[in-house]
């Protein structure tokens, strides 16, 4: 009996054992919980090159103005976010929204796919052109005429990637002269100091417009492009906050009526 009542007892003990084995242990940590979503932001310092209109620009008080201007108080009004607006070096944009001294772009920003990269997008709001602009009675009627001649554009601009996209043209001008803003290219074209500028069709109509007389724009142009608000990648849930507002402006009319006292059209992208 007692051989039987060891045996029984050994077998009982490795049963226990190898059930013990496939239990989890009752204290074990639990998995630890994801991250919350980052919130949407209560402040957005808005960087912007101050010398873009109609986009941004000083007006003779040297109060900020313009068409991006007004876009992006409304947007903040409907969100209930504080906006500020903070003046950039435009050609290091990138630098300054990744390095957070300013929480977004907001003017006339094209939205390209080298940029996606470092910058998350908003739904594009307006759709634009490169437009080619000459003095009047130049002899350049079409882009090829531009071969051999100086061309200025805005540095860090689209223009210039537009341009530059279209190698087998770009490749025979004289010279491509940048410069820190349009209003300068503008002036060296007045001053016979260009041949030709190429320029964002929003900025190039609202110079033209002022002197008609003086220039020409050509048909051609270097293709059209979408204009995006721009913010870090991490920021998704201040983009899609702003991105919910715009759309909202476009359905009501808010966005239609900025454009109107902007451009005289409705230029918004539905």
């Amino acid at each position: 009996m007692k051989k039987r009542t060891l045996l029984a007892s050994v077998a009982l003990t490795a049963i226990l054992a190898a059930c013990g084995k496939n239990e989890p242990a009752a204290n074990n940590a639990a998995a630890p919980a994801p991250a919350p979503a980052a919130a949407a932001a209560t402040k957005l310092v808005v960087g912007l090159d101050d010398n873009f209109p109609p986009m941004g620009f000083r007006d003779e008080k040297n109060e900020l103005v313009g068409f991006d201007i007004d876009m992006a108080k409304e947007v903040a009004k409907r969100a209930n976010i504080e906006v500020e607006f903070k003046p950039i070096d435009w050609n290091a944009k990138e630098a300054e929204l990744l390095g957070k001294r300013v929480d977004a772009l907001w003017n006339g920003l094209t939205i390209l796919e080298e940029r996606k990269e470092k910058i998350l997008f908003s739904d594009p709001y307006m759709v634009n052109k490169q437009i080619i602009i000459v003095k009047a009675g130049s002899p350049i009627k079409a882009k090829a005429d531009m071969a051999g001649k100086i061309v200025g554009a805005q540095e860090g601009s689209s223009a210039v990637t537009a341009m530059a996209k279209d190698k087998e043209l770009s490749d025979k001008f004289k010279e491509t002269k940048l410069f820190g803003d349009n209003i300068a290219a503008m002036m060296d074209l007045e001053a016979g100091r260009l041949d030709v500028v190429v320029v964002d069709e929003v900025v190039g109509r609202y110079y033209v417009n002022k002197k008609p007389d003086n220039y020409t724009v050509l048909t051609e142009d270097f293709g059209t492009e979408d204009y995006g608000v721009g913010f870090r990648k991490d920021d998704e849930a201040t983009r899609n906050k702003v991105n919910d507002v715009l759309a909202e402006m476009k359905k009501d009319g808010k966005a239609a009526e900025i454009a109107q006292k902007w451009f005289g059209a409705d230029v918004i992208k539905h």
